[in-house]
């Protein structure tokens, strides 16, 4: 296993990846929109042969094997093997009649995949590196010639009030937070295009396109749940991973207040903004 990752690797692979995956499908539920985009846009023919970087809990891979069918195959990459647990299980149980999925813990920056795949793709999976040159340029001598890559990555946090409104209610019982540290491995790290352009540019991809995607993001079926999301997944996660315990309460309650304020009893929706990256080798 590579230690070029080393720090995302521990991360993931900890209490962060147990909890992702014990919700997975809430994730799944959340992403929905997005990951329909990201599908229409790759138009995976039948019999392909796809790599799925970041493939997390295996939602992404299921629908790629499902698409491609049985003359296709799929290879589903991740840091932690929690998920990948989770995507395993999950294969045996859904994906009767897709494609054979090849279940990989793998660092995208250095694995040797060799010159096989058709078509790369990720849903919010390729932010984390902490070589993206490095990274794009492997993931590039992984496909075919020819070969595609299509992948989601968000946009600005500004832009994301998914995690605005409920960091807006979380920040005043924190210390001072210091703010993301402008290309480092995150959420965030292509939240400008012309960051991840010449990234692409220099890992060798061509005919390289953007776009803007916005979305309604739904975060739970009440106040509640949805607090429950902001709180164990994501950025706003991230600020309350080492407060004591009275802290991670009093964020979930303020959360859960702001939200039943908002919306009632009811699901909660936040407008999402990403990017959506499509390239050739």
């Amino acid at each position: 296993m590579s230690t070029l990752n080393k720090d995302q690797s521990d991360y993931w692979n900890g209490e962060v990846g147990q909890r992702w995956a014990i919700h997975h499908r809430a994730l799944d539920t959340a992403f929905a929109p997005f990951t329909e985009v990201l599908f229409d846009r790759a138009a995976l023919a039948p019999g392909a042969r796809v790599l799925d970087i970041g493939c997390g809990a295996g939602d992404t891979a299921l629908i790629a094997a499902r698409q491609v069918g049985r003359d296709g195959h799929v290879t589903a990459a991740d840091l932690s093997e929690p998920l990948l647990a989770v995507g395993r299980e999950r294969a045996a149980r859904e994906a009767p009649g897709a494609a054979a999925i090849e279940w990989l813990r793998a660092d995208a920056q250095d694995h040797a995949f060799g010159s096989r795949f058709d078509h790369a793709l990720s849903r919010f999976g390729v932010m984390f590196f902490e070589d993206s040159v490095a990274a794009f340029a492997n993931i590039r001598r992984s496909l075919a010639p020819g070969g595609r890559l299509t992948f989601l990555c968000w946009r600005s946090m500004a832009e994301n009030d998914w995690v605005m409104v409920p960091r807006a209610a979380v920040l005043p019982l924190l210390p001072e937070v210091e703010p993301p540290q402008p290309g480092a491995p995150g959420p965030f790290r292509f939240a400008e295009p012309n960051t991840a352009v010449p990234i692409l540019e220099a890992a060798g991809f061509r005919a390289i396109d953007c776009e803007p995607l916005n979305r309604a993001m739904c975060l739970g079926d009440t106040p509640e749940a949805a607090a429950s999301f902001a709180t164990t997944r994501g950025p706003i996660a991230r600020l309350l991973r080492e407060c004591d315990g009275a802290v991670q309460e009093a964020a979930l309650k303020s959360i859960t207040d702001l939200f039943a304020d908002q919306f009632g009893g009811g699901p909660v929706s936040l407008g999402a903004a990403c990017w959506l990256f499509s390239a050739r080798t």
